[in-house]
């Protein structure tokens, strides 16, 4: 027999990490019950992402395993014992620039990562497997906004290449094992307990303490900043909406479900692009102080704009990201100085 929405056990890898915890945060308020995954990798700060689980293991109804995604053994143990309705996959290998860097840590977190837990959604037979992506997948495309339905094959990174790759090898799951997949492709998440590789979080830590920020592409770059509370309650309503495979191949317009599979990818954005500068204004103007501003040449591998069409995301939840870009930064900045002292 089915359990109700909040009784559903929901496995939820990178609990440690930025969104995992809010998601996390969000469900066990509902009374969902959750069991995280996280490999605790020294790529930021872990102290932070040890704060975070600290805060979830107040609630009795989350526990959670320290461990690589790339170590099946140890993935299927806790997989195994949890025994969850739900798959929300999230850990990877984040970050544009690092993946210039280190290519092999994104291969190895996030296809064969990736797979691992593919394989023990298949085994467990979920009810849902959901897996993060990213609006990166859309790469060199110009036309905007970015809608699911348009081609995505022109990656600009390593990063990007192995989200898509993930996007590719659960397509296959969901048509050979007639497993309900959803891929989400989420669009700049910011918020409280962001990333200290997140812009956001360096222009602040960088202006308290009276260093410049380096601006890319002199500034000219638009990107649609997504709220991390909006990010989480998109995904939480995304649980109840698991594709179906179309009987007679047959699609509704502007649904990017598959033909063949119950798959289906969704973008998770603000819908709203926008200009990296006046990103920057709206900081100055909530620490009351200029930011000494070095202004430098596009990176590698990173693109000028990114928007996103929720379109769908709105037709399967009646839900739209829609936090106003000067309140999110609001609420962060307040969140920084408590966590700083700064």
């Amino acid at each position: 027999m089915k359990e109700s929405n909040n009784m559903q056990r929901v496995l939820i890898t990178g609990t440690a990490g930025f969104i995992g915890f809010h998601l996390a945060k969000l469900l066990l308020a509902e009374g969902f019950i959750i069991h995280g995954f996280d490999g605790m990798t020294d790529y930021y700060d872990v102290a932070l992402k040890q704060r975070r689980h600290q805060m979830l293991l107040q609630n009795p109804n989350f526990a959670a395993s320290e461990g690589m995604l790339e170590d099946q053994a140890a993935f299927d143990r806790v997989a195994d014992e949890f025994a969850p309705d739900v798959i929300v996959h999230l850990a990877a290998q984040a970050g544009v620039r690092y993946s210039l860097e280190n290519p092999r840590a994104y291969l190895d977190s996030n296809v064969i990562g990736t797979f691992n837990v593919m394989e023990a959604a298949r085994r467990l037979k979920v009810q849902h497997l959901m897996m993060a992506s990213t609006s990166s997948v859309y790469g060199a495309n110009v036309e905007m906004p970015f809608i699911e339905t348009e081609k995505a094959d022109t990656q600009l990174t390593i990063y990007a290449a192995t989200k898509k790759a993930s996007e590719s090898m659960g397509h296959a799951y969901a048509h050979l094992y007639d497993l309900p997949t959803t891929m989400f492709r989420f669009f700049t998440v910011y918020g409280p307990w962001g990333r200290p590789d997140l812009a956001l979080y360096k222009f602040v830590d960088a202006m308290l303490d009276g260093r410049p920020i380096d601006i890319y592409n002199n500034g000219d770059m638009y990107r649609d900043f997504t709220y991390v509370d909006d990010l989480v309650r998109a995904i939480r309503l995304l649980i109840d909406a698991a594709p179906v495979r179309p009987e007679d191949g047959v699609v509704p317009e502007g649904d990017s479900l598959s033909p063949v599979a119950p798959y289906r990818v969704v973008n998770i954005g603000n819908s709203d692009k926008v200009r990296l500068l006046d990103f920057v204004d709206a900081i100055e103007d909530c620490l009351g102080q200029k930011a000494d501003r070095n202004y430098m040449g596009m990176q590698t591998g990173d693109v000028p704009a990114t928007w996103a069409n929720a379109d769908l995301l709105k037709t399967l939840t009646g839900y739209r990201p829609q936090t106003d870009f000067r309140d999110g930064i609001a609420k962060f900045v307040d969140w920084y100085r408590e966590y700083s002292g700064k």
